[in-house]
């Protein structure tokens, strides 16, 4: 049985799979693993306070090395359909590029994948190792009911791998740019600072807490975090929202929250970023509530045969020698690097969750011979 990536790639954009929505998407991706041989296990998991989310586990081969690919099926939301050129779960291709939400990020990728290993298992049906697949249908919501449940079943169930491709969207802008081998760590912060309602005519009897938190955020953003290294870009502090829920003009507010994100490098853990925050805020001998909700540690993939034969690869069919890169947001390999080496490269990410969102299908195609390249190097076939 061999897949072509187009058409596979435009039977998942139909999918109406807005997170935590399936329509079918991880059904599809089952049926074709299922026509290869693979034993597949659909996977639904869910919390009394979300929805129940399905996800999907595959294998082929019951041996070592384990070769897994790691993706999404699920996709943001389309937004105002009415403004795209094209209907967002139509799946128009031109013959140039295959437009939808999803074709970037990342359906074209699992697409690409299945053709690759199509194509391998018809030359190569008897091969020493395992592949094996994690497509879950939560990374773009909450990331609680999705990959990190797949591995914690596959570790009760005494599953396994060696090594995974996350095929997430890392090239900016041209296909072989990028190659991500790690991440940084992520923590939101909600600041709260409370003080004494009052009139603004009298602020002797208040107490305005926003001049209070001014001087803590300039505490926390007068100095850099650090430098960077080589490895990681330096980290960042963003503020982004500040908010009284304060409606009148004349009246100076009970309290005021910020909130803010920091994605940090390895020279921070979850706890050192935490203690680098309170030092600064504890500094000013102001009263405060923080919180923190952690998304997860930085990490990188050292260099090896894994990373090294996909950047040649990558070079071979792009001639472009890719940059092996800690930048951007998280994915779902920051769940994945605790229980193997993961990299992640796939389609060009520059029309990502917009509107009109695209791939080339020469992309697609192209992204379909290096994952088969992969296969074959890491099977020594």
């Amino acid at each position: 049985m061999l897949y072509d990536p187009i058409t596979l790639t435009e039977a998942l954009i139909k999918c109406r799979s807005v997170t935590p929505k399936n329509d079918g998407a991880i059904e599809l991706v089952s049926q074709w693993l299922e026509e290869l041989n693979f034993e597949c296990k659909i996977l639904e998991f869910e919390e009394e306070d979300s929805s129940a989310v399905k996800n999907l586990w595959g294998q082929l081969g019951s041996q070592g090395p384990t070769l897994c690919f790691a993706g999404h099926t699920d996709v943001v939301p389309a937004g105002d359909e009415s403004v795209w050129e094209f209907g967002p779960f139509e799946a128009k291709n031109n013959g140039e590029r295959i437009f939808g939400r999803g074709a970037s990020d990342m359906k074209g990728s699992i697409a690409s994948f299945i053709s690759a290993t199509s194509r391998f298992l018809e030359k190569n049906s008897n091969f020493k190792g395992s592949l094996a697949f994690i497509i879950t249908g939560d990374e773009e919501g909450s990331a609680i009911n999705g990959t990190k449940k797949i591995l914690s079943w596959m570790k009760d169930n005494s599953l396994s791998f060696d090594d995974c491709l996350v095929g997430e969207p890392t090239n900016p802008n041209k296909l072989g740019e990028m190659i991500k081998i790690g991440r940084r760590g992520s923590v939101n912060v909600n600041l709260t600072v409370e003080g004494t309602e009052g009139h603004v005519a009298y602020p002797h009897l208040a107490d305005n807490p926003i001049p209070k938190l001014l001087r803590l955020l300039q505490a926390l953003t007068s100095k850099p975090l650090d430098q960077g290294n080589e490895n990681f870009p330096a980290s960042n502090l963003e503020i982004t929202s500040i908010d009284s829920n304060n409606s009148t003009p004349n009246v100076i507010p009970p309290y005021i929250q910020t909130k803010l994100n920091i994605r940090y490098n390895d020279i921070y853990t979850k706890n050192t970023i935490e203690k680098e925050l309170e030092k600064r805020l504890d500094s000013l001998e102001i009263e405060y509530q923080i919180e923190y909700e952690h998304s997860g540690d930085s990490f990188i993939t050292k260099h090896g045969d894994f990373v090294n034969n996909l950047s040649e690869i990558v070079e071979k069919h792009c001639e472009i020698k890719p940059e092996l890169s800690t930048t951007g947001g998280t994915s779902d390999a920051r769940f994945i690097k605790d229980y193997g080496r993961v990299v992640e490269f796939g389609l060009v990410g520059a029309s990502m969750h917009k509107i009109n969102e695209n791939s080339l299908v020469s992309d697609i195609e192209k992204l379909t011979n290096i994952y088969l390249d992969v296969i074959n190097k890491y099977f020594d076939q």
